[in-house]
């Protein structure tokens, strides 16, 4: 049995992975979207600040790994550091290649329509609006569908609900296809404190479902990430005939998905990158109706997602790029924007204890063997 000494814990003996296929269809329960990950050149000058310089082929592998497993990609999202390392010109090409990738393997994809190639701070609604139809055109050329991601540029400028109301209602009315509405919370992203106008939640919600109830026939969904499971379930109670909740909601996934007798969240999540093949079988045990084994599988994901996605929450994309690393995905521990300085070694060795109680690294040996090999220069045992 594989094993390996972890600061602060002594010698941690590693466990058999989760025994899951190694490939699936797609789930017909449920809509599931991982929100995937970029995979930086190691060899690229990919300090903060800088332009991104990804490497493409390695980045584009991980996307068909998770079409693989019957799962949705959701693309240039924050998992993929959108406003932490990704500029608007590699996010661009991101898209792009994953629309084409999307289109040769038959993979579900969508993709995030931002504002980010604003300058921080605020804007006229009009070059608010402007930035939003730019990335708008780029993701339906890409025969993606449409995620209106929340806006920094539009938290800063907005005088209120009825600015979202106006810019939301043609941005909406822009789109080819349904779309994908996103309520991304401060603890994801402190500049998107006070969205949809209102810093007060229920306040909020009214101006969401406003949004949502005058335009339900081009809005395919919600993605909620507010870490607030009764709230989702209320606006998920909320929510016009045939408008999806999805699921952002990293801490309480397993209950959200599973639902209850008034309904269930479809998912689009960032923990769904590192355990993707776990949340792939569960979900197909919810296909088949078999609860005990849906519960069995999720159940040791959700401690690791808890602490992956601690305070601060933004900076849960350092642990996913980790987990990918020891999983075998990618070669190296770099990361976009300088971004694997994210979390402290403390909290990378606990990521890894609960990823091995998770079942999710298929190869022990490897992942020990890398850990070692991180530990060596980042806490040097001596």
């Amino acid at each position: 049995m594989t094993s390996i000494d972890l600061p602060g814990h002594g010698r941690h003996r590693m466990r058999t992975p989760a025994q899951v296929p190694a490939t699936a269809p797609a789930p017909v329960s449920r809509t599931a979207y991982a929100a995937a990950h970029v995979v930086a050149d190691p060899l690229g000058p990919n300090s903060p600040g800088a332009p991104a310089h990804v490497d493409w082929d390695t980045t584009l592998a991980f996307r068909r790994h998770l079409w693989s497993l019957g799962l949705g990609v959701a693309d240039a999202m924050d998992t993929a550091q959108r406003g932490a390392g990704l500029d608007w010109a590699a996010t661009r090409e991101l898209i792009t290649r994953s629309g084409a990738e999307a289109r040769a393997t038959g993979g579900l994809l969508a993709c995030g329509v931002g504002t980010d190639q604003l300058a921080p701070g605020q804007h006229r609604l009009t070059d608010i609006a402007d930035a939003w139809a730019e990335q708008l055109d780029v993701v339906q050329d890409a025969g993606a569908r449409p995620i209106l991601m929340a806006s920094r540029a539009l938290a800063a400028s907005a005088r209120g609900a009825d600015d979202y109301l106006r810019l939301y209602g043609d941005l909406i009315r822009r789109s080819d296809r349904p779309v994908i509405l996103h309520w991304l919370g401060e603890m994801f992203d402190p500049a998107l404190a006070g969205y949809w106008g209102s810093a007060d939640v229920a306040t909020a919600t009214t101006t969401v479902l406003d949004l949502v109830r005058a335009h339900a026939d081009r809005i395919d969904g919600i993605k909620v990430s507010l870490l607030d499971a009764d709230h989702e379930v209320a606006l998920r109670r909320a929510l016009p005939a045939g408008v999806r909740l999805y699921t952002g909601d990293d801490f309480h996934y397993p209950a959200l998905v599973r639902g209850d007798e008034l309904g269930h969240s479809d998912a689009l999540l960032g923990v769904f990158d590192p355990i993707a093949p776990v949340a792939a079988a569960a979900l197909r045990a919810l296909d088949a109706g078999d609860l005990d084994r849906y519960d069995a599988l999720f159940a040791p994901t959700l401690p690791l997602a808890r602490h992956l996605f601690a305070a601060p929450t933004y900076h849960y994309k350092t642990g996913v790029v980790l987990l990918a690393w020891l999983a075998g995905h990618q070669e190296h521990f770099t990361m976009v924007g300088g971004a694997q300085s994210g979390r402290s070694v403390p909290h990378l060795v606990e990521l890894f204890r609960l990823a091995d109680a998770a079942g999710i690294l298929p190869d022990p040996e490897l992942a020990a063997d890398r850990m070692r090999r991180y530990l060596a220069v980042a806490a040097p045992l001596g």
